[in-house]
């Protein structure tokens, strides 16, 4: 028998053994996956903390490494990890000591006073429906609304309370997840400290195993998803932070008691792109509507305002180069990724579609370049 023939029956009994074996123990392969990945846990957190760390610690570094000079560079990334860390637990802090308290003041305003806002709310619809002659109006209730938000803000409410005995009892999780956090956190350092090197080592391995056309490739497609993730995660927050912040500052003329929960709803609602912006507006404009109609309708056209200002004047200048990805694409990733993977797929569909889009585009300029020489040529 040929050698060479020999050889490819060789390799196909082989994989048709590997596949059949694969789809007989594909309950064991997942729950190997599954032990594997729960393993490696913290590398993948300190991963996502380095990620979002990475551009302040770039923007220390350049500083330090400016007002240091270039003999000591690793002083300066030094200093400049430690500065983002510190940043981040100053952030932390504050959302701990000013927001959440102010948070919790006024959802248990909110629930102190729903039976009064209810009330009114069905006050106001019967008039609205007595003044605009609508009959059908009149045989909406709202008192099955009122148990069912009493019955949920009581769950909020003694999830809050309830939350550090709980954690007390749980003593093997905290040291689990302490630990954790621990580790994820040192990962992080040594990838933010040691940047440059793992860089370098990552390229000298994709060099060493792979031809240099496709690793070429491979480290192009790699520099375009990091950049494009780190845009989009960075404008997605700052624009939280900054829509979430200017709102509570409005929400002190309009209804001072919510302040700070519209202006939290308003913030996370933001990091959901596209339908975020409806999702907050929805349910603050609700909320408000129950305290007053009036208020309710200022809320909404000062939000329009603060949403014209925010995304024409106040993001551009703060965040700068946007992911590239037309407004059609981007209601599209996130309605196909919500459907597919829920609230991960809304947050992650955009920037890997903003990828895809990318290299779709370019590849279709690389073959109608290659079309119109070939033409040009014949």
């Amino acid at each position: 028998m040929d050698r060479k023939l020999f050889k490819s029956i060789l390799f196909i009994v082989t994989y048709t053994l590997l596949l059949a074996l694969v789809l007989l123990r594909i309950d064991t392969i997942f729950a190997m996956l599954g032990s594997l990945l729960g393993l490696l846990g913290p590398l993948f957190i300190g991963f996502g903390i380095a990620f979002v760390l990475n551009r302040p610690c770039q923007f220390f570094f350049r500083h330090y490494h400016k007002a240091l000079g270039k003999d000591d560079p690793e002083a300066g990334r030094g200093l400049a990890v430690l500065t983002s860390y510190v940043m981040l637990l100053l952030l932390i802090a504050a959302v701990f000591s000013f927001v959440l308290p102010k948070l919790g003041e006024s959802i248990q305003l909110f629930a102190s006073q729903l039976n009064g806002y209810v009330a009114n709310l069905q006050v106001w619809v019967n008039s609205l429906a007595e003044h605009l002659h609508l009959t059908d109006l009149d045989l909406i209730n709202f008192s099955s609304l009122r148990t069912y938000l009493n019955g949920m803000l009581e769950t909020v409410l003694s999830t809050l309370g309830n939350a550090a005995p709980h954690l007390i009892n749980f003593t093997g999780g905290i040291i689990s997840g302490i630990v954790t956090l621990v580790l994820a956190i040192v990962f992080s350092i040594y990838m933010l400290g040691g940047r440059e090197t793992l860089l370098a080592q990552s390229r000298r391995i994709l060099s060493a195993y792979i031809p240099p056309k496709p690793a070429a490739m491979i480290l192009d497609v790699v520099h375009l998803t990091a950049d494009t993730f780190t845009n989009f995660v960075s404008g997605q927050l700052t624009e939280a932070c900054i829509l979430g912040g200017l709102c509570a500052l409005g929400m002190l003329f309009i209804q001072p008691d919510y302040a700070a929960l519209i202006g939290v709803i308003i913030g996370v609602s933001a990091l959901i792109p596209v339908a975020g912006a409806y999702i907050g507006a929805i349910l603050s404009a609700f909320l408000l509507l129950m305290v007053s109609p009036i208020r309710a309708l200022i809320f909404l056209i000062f939000l329009i305002i603060l949403q014209q200002i925010e995304g024409n004047v106040i993001y551009p200048r703060v965040v700068g180069t946007s992911i590239g990805l037309p407004g059609i694409w981007v209601l599209t990733a996130v309605t196909v990724g919500g459907g597919l993977f829920g609230l991960v797929g809304v947050l992650f569909s955009v920037p890997i579609t903003s990828v895809l889009y990318t290299l779709v585009k370019r590849d279709v300029r690389k073959r109608l370049r290659t079309s119109r020489e070939t033409t040009s040529i014949e």
